[in-house]
């Protein structure tokens, strides 16, 4: 346990899990130490909702079980991204794994690649770990992907899931932290010289003294997300930094994370910050189907299948059918359902959070091609027009 905080008449217990550190939102007891802020700021970030999807681009399996060509589900991937464009859908994030049943190792590649075959869509991270990489690849990356798509790219960093690119790139986990914080501070400094000069020096990698750093995106500079599986002091810094905010909710109630939002409000608004910058958004684990009954019997599968392999390696029973449809219907975490239960769950959670955008992944578990394309479409022609539909009866 790494501290619990109290928030009003919330706590936060923050755990690490593996090395991802998340907060528990429980119940307020007298001696949890009390941290208490004037309302400030504000949950509203408009009437609208941007929709989205994001992938690690999960390999799909044979018949038998065995998992099939990584390069292939880099292709359907690719494809997906471009569909989802077709679609209308507003957002795609590709996220960074490096295991054989998501081998989406470089996220900045595939969105460039992406970039010059979409017209309208948002692309993204979802996330970059920025801790095993050099930020200032990471950047040009993005930058060259950015000026490729006319101006419609994003970084999500964050420190990652899981631990499987420290031993891949060299890097010790006992300096987990240290890389974390300096590296999200050099891509900072790399974002905000638009005059494409940077100096900077830290302890995790070479000093920069007016280093040229191109190309420089086609704004200036690239919209920056914090990414965070849901901790306290995660959201603290983001609004200490003037970050926007990308929750990943995996587990628990996501109405509960209003806490950590308004957390995030609160503080960057203590810290001078306001504007576009301050923004909220979510991704869940979800899929549509024209039914609810058909989603739950499509993503379930996949579902099994990566939640065995975990609890065979952490020792934990294999999950139900009855575990997971509770986790697939509200108020859990799971958004698998037709277009209206999908839409309404989303507007309630707007509700509580004030999120400007929601993503989901539909592919978890190496889903069939087919069936996440269909998603993708749904997602974008009927989930997409009835979060905005009521949104607008509000």
């Amino acid at each position: 346990m790494k501290e619990v905080t109290r928030v009003s008449e919330l706590a936060f217990l923050t755990v690490s899990i593996g090395w991802e550190e998340i907060s528990l939102v429980l119940p307020a007891l007298p001696f949890m130490t009390v941290v208490s802020w004037a309302r400030i700021g504000s949950r509203n970030e408009g009437d609208t909702v941007q929709i989205g999807a994001y992938s690690f681009g999960d390999t799909q399996r044979n018949n038998n079980g065995t998992l099939r060509s990584t390069a292939e589900a880099i292709r359907n991937l690719f494809e997906a991204i471009v569909h989802a464009d077709k679609a209308g859908l507003d957002y795609f994030a590709v996220g960074e794994h490096h295991t054989l049943s998501m081998p989406a190792s470089s996220p900045g590649t595939v969105l460039a690649a992406a970039a010059g075959a979409t017209t309208n869509i948002i692309l993204g991270s979802g996330v970059s770990v920025i801790s095993t990489d050099d930020p200032v690849r990471i950047f040009q990356q993005f930058a060259t992907a950015d000026a490729i798509s006319g101006g419609r790219v994003e970084i999500t960093a964050g420190r990652g899931s899981s631990v499987e690119s420290f031993p891949l790139f060299g890097y010790s986990l006992n300096d987990y932290d240290r890389l974390y914080a300096e590296k999200l501070d050099l891509l900072m400094t790399l974002n905000n010289d638009t005059d494409a000069s940077t100096t900077w020096s830290g302890t995790v990698r070479p000093a920069l003294e007016n280093a040229v750093v191109v190309p420089r995106p086609t704004h200036g500079s690239l919209p920056l997300w914090l990414a965070t599986g849901g901790s306290a002091p995660s959201s603290v810094r983001a609004g200490e930094l003037g970050l926007s905010i990308a929750y990943g909710i995996i587990g628990g109630i996501p109405s509960r994370f209003s806490a950590l939002s308004d957390l995030y409000r609160r503080t960057a608004a203590a810290a001078g910050h306001a504007g576009e910058n301050i923004r909220v958004s979510v991704a869940t684990l979800g899929l549509v189907a024209s039914t609810t009954a058909e989603a739950q019997d499509r993503f379930y599968p996949g579902w099994h299948n990566l939640q065995e392999e975990m609890g065979r390696l952490r020792g934990w029973p294999a999950p139900s059918r009855g575990d997971f449809e509770s986790q697939a219907t509200f108020p859990g975490p799971y958004y698998v359902g037709d277009p209206d239960s999908v839409a309404e769950r989303m507007v309630d959670l707007h509700h509580h959070m004030g999120h400007m955008r929601h993503f989901l992944q539909g592919d978890f578990g190496g889903l069939p091609q087919d069936h996440f394309l269909e998603h993708l479409t749904l997602l974008a022609t009927e989930v997409k027009p009835r979060v905005t539909r009521l949104l607008g009866k509000k």
